[in-house]
């Protein structure tokens, strides 16, 4: 892994577009995995800039949603449909045969989840998958626990993971996540992790030791060859 410490999270945002932007220019058609969340908002605004820019570089994209909220209505502006559409998809002009992602309240979760697992196994891998750092350490809905899951799954979500800004939003909170597994993740070609925030100083602490653990997710990415992890100076100072 390549650990990057940035002043800003404006700097941060600014290496971490640089670098998708990068990837896009070796192959047009990269399929990028996108989580949602503060981290990677400044990101993806400078993707829709640069599109204004150079539109032609985003016209065979293709963009798998990481997670989202289960159980609550799809136009509900705290799901992560919702912020994908106004922060990514819609600026970047990405059509519907471009994009996949949950349904964030199907009839039938677990069908769902089979559903995108198929889709992923049959454009996968990921070439590029855009992730956070949860604050007790998870990676899309995949929680601290005694086991992991590989694919795509219905998630439990934690109590911490209902505080996220995200879900304190919702005055009903979501019954549960559905996620792309550890797996599918690790599975990536090139991982990019975004942390900032000075309230994430102790999780951070536990991620940069190496310890690889179960009750702490994103050490697996310790694991896979190809990762960066840009982090803003203010979540480890």
């Amino acid at each position: 892994m390549k650990v990057d410490i940035l002043n800003t999270y404006e700097e941060l945002s600014q290496k971490a577009k640089d670098i998708i932007v990068q990837e896009i220019d070796k192959k047009r058609d990269i399929l990028l995995c996108t989580a949602t969340g503060g981290s990677p908002t400044k990101t993806y605004n400078l993707l829709g800039k640069e599109y204004g820019v150079n539109p032609e570089r985003f016209d065979q994209l293709r963009i798998l949603k990481l997670d989202e909220w289960g159980g609550i209505p799809m136009n509900h502006p705290a799901t992560c449909e919702s912020y994908l559409q106004t922060h990514l998809i819609q600026p970047l002009k990405i059509s519907g045969s471009r994009y996949n992602g949950f349904y964030s309240n199907p009839a039938d979760p677990v069908l769902e989840c089979m559903n995108i697992q198929e889709k992923l196994d049959q454009e996968g891998p990921i070439d590029l998958c855009v992730l956070g750092l949860g604050m007790n350490g998870h990676l899309a809905f995949n929680e601290p626990a005694d086991f992991l899951n590989a694919n795509c799954h219905v998630a439990e979500l934690s109590a911490m993971s209902l505080e996220h800004p995200m879900a304190s939003e919702m005055q009903i909170k979501p019954p549960y996540g559905l996620t792309l597994g550890m797996a599918d993740i690790m599975h990536s070609r090139m991982i990019l992790i975004l942390i900032n925030g000075h309230q994430k100083k102790t999780i951070v602490s536990k991620f940069l030791s190496k310890k690889i653990t179960s009750l702490v997710p994103a050490s697996f990415l310790w694991l896979h060859p190809n990762v960066i992890c840009l982090i803003e100076k203010d979540a480890i100072e």
